[in-house]
């Protein structure tokens, strides 16, 4: 044979089979991947439904609709005191309060809820190191009505400042405390619905308040200057207002942190009363016919018919002389 054909046969069998090397390797992984058996889905637990949280609720979350949802839940695992599908409601728990911190996903126990009118309700409510505080408020200064518990208002103070010399005080309204949460109204801790479960509005008399020691004290002093009045908040106005605080150094985080860490500790700053940087209005900023500061009180002269006084300050220098407890005052060249 041919050297030249000989050559191109070897050729030609050493493609062939590098192109069936190739073929093979191109779908015979894909028929071998076709043939692998697909995983089973995880097996669903087949006990009963089970209240579960949300999200993280800690101590003194006061508990509303969207607080909890059913989850199946392993029949071994499910203790006496958990809330089960069927055999209680959940919305019966609405306006409790956390006893112990419950993770996200974690089952509800009885245990860990304080319901309203139980011993220990209010305390359970507040958070470490708070205090409540109450207030007394009328249908205008209360919001008519349409502060619930949960919410978070702002505190002010209007007084009538006396001392002007012609004796008209001068008109004041101060926020003294801002971000404050509302714990009751009246002594309802959760808000009334009716029938239909629409929120109904009522008119309170006494607002329950969650505040620090300090800032109770200013409030109880507060009472006795002039009228408290609420201004009820946005709840967009939290995240603002923090942004606010941090960039004016008023809140700093610290450089190397968890963002987690860090995300509880923001949520924690969020939540808590401020009493800086207060803010006021006088009646000239409402009113040019009013006035922005109090005159002082001309000096007092002494009236006509007012009896005469005799100094007894001796005239020119003194010599004291002390004799024990006795101090005798004697006039330097008094004859």
């Amino acid at each position: 044979m041919d050297a030249r054909k000989l050559l191109l046969l070897i050729m030609a069998l050493v493609m062939a089979g590098i192109s069936a090397v190739v073929f093979r390797s191109m779908f015979g992984g894909q028929s071998e991947a076709e043939a692998a058996p697909v995983a089973a889905p995880a097996p669903q637990p087949s006990g009963p439904e089970v209240a579960v949280a949300v999200r993280p609720l800690p101590v003194g979350t006061i508990i509303g609709p969207d607080s909890f949802r059913y989850q199946r839940w392993p029949a071994e695992l499910v203790g006496k005191t958990y809330f089960i599908k069927g055999e209680s409601d959940l919305t019966a728990l609405n306006g409790s309060v956390v006893r112990y911190a419950i993770t996200a996903g974690s089952p509800v126990t009885q245990g860990s809820l304080v319901k309203p009118g139980d011993r220990g309700f209010l305390a359970a409510a507040l958070g470490p190191g708070m205090r409540a505080v109450t207030i007394s408020v009328s249908a205008q200064s209360g919001v008519a009505g349409f502060v619930f518990p949960g919410d978070r208002v702002d505190l002010m103070l209007t007084q009538d400042v006396p001392g002007g010399g012609d004796g008209a005080p001068l008109k004041a309204a101060e926020t003294i405390i801002r971000n404050i949460r509302v714990l009751a109204a009246d002594q309802r801790t959760d808000k009334t619905v009716d029938e239909e479960g629409k929120t109904v509005v009522a008119g309170t008399s006494n607002v329950t308040l969650e505040a620090t020691p300090k800032i109770a004290e200013k409030i109880a002093v507060a009472q006795t200057i002039g009228q408290l009045s609420l201004a009820l908040r946005s709840i967009a106005d939290d995240k603002a207002e923090l942004e606010e605080r941090i960039a004016n150094g008023e809140v700093k985080l610290p450089a190397d942190s968890d963002p987690r860490a860090e995300r509880q500790m923001l949520l924690e700053i969020a939540s808590r009363p401020i009493d800086s940087n207060p803010t006021y209005t006088v009646g000239a900023d409402v009113s040019r016919f009013q006035r922005s500061s109090v005159p002082a009180k001309p000096a007092s002269s002494t009236p006509e018919n007012a009896p005469a006084t005799t100094s007894s300050t001796p005239a020119g220098p003194v010599v004291r002389v002390a004799r024990g407890n006795a101090i005798t005052v004697s006039t330097v060249g008094a004859k």
